[in-house]
């Protein structure tokens, strides 16, 4: 399957899996959400340039918007941290592993200490955000902070059962044409 229909369809099914299952879990007593969409925008390719991973992002974002009827709410976290994301990878990674190993970011391509940083950090950025813009202040930072972590513990735990039951084969990348 080409690298381009697999993502169509990773789209199109992160959106359904968040909007008809996950915003249907009841949140606990208001303060965890299970958020897990963006793990499209994680999983993006390495040779994706940065202008189209932004553009795609925002596209992401508004259609996640547009099921959950909150006009903007979601495409200024999705750009952040497709923004964030070539930042976060070149520190986690030498340059060469990224551009001529593989085709994604997954565990087999980054190793598990490296992949887990590199989720939890966007996680991290991508809730407090979503978050912070959802209240237009902080009130009560405690709370902030407690909603912001539980949120991304449950997103970060979604994330690996995600990619336990749902492998990817780590495609090699080559300079072959």
């Amino acid at each position: 399957m080409s690298s381009l229909l697999k993502n169509i369809i990773r789209f199109v099914l992160f959106i359904l899996v968040q909007a008809f299952v996950l915003n249907k879990v009841p949140a606990l007593h208001h303060f965890v959400k299970p958020w897990l969409y963006f793990l499209f925008i994680l999983w993006l390719p390495f040779s994706l340039p940065r202008l189209a991973v932004l553009t795609v992002a925002f596209i992401f974002g508004l259609s996640m918007d547009y099921f959950m009827g909150t006009p903007g709410l979601h495409a200024a976290p999705c750009v952040l941290i497709a923004y964030l994301r070539p930042f976060v990878l070149n520190l986690l990674l030498p340059q060469e592993k990224t551009e001529f190993s593989y085709a994604e970011p997954s565990i087999k391509s980054l190793g598990f200490t490296p992949y887990l940083v590199y989720v939890l950090l966007l996680t991290l950025i991508h809730n407090a955000y979503l978050i912070f813009i959802e209240w237009m202040q902080f009130g009560d930072f405690l709370y902030f902070i407690g909603k912001v972590g539980g949120t991304t513990v449950i997103s970060v735990l979604l994330i690996f059962i995600t990619e336990m039951l749902f492998p990817r084969k780590a495609r090699y990348r080559t300079n072959a044409a």
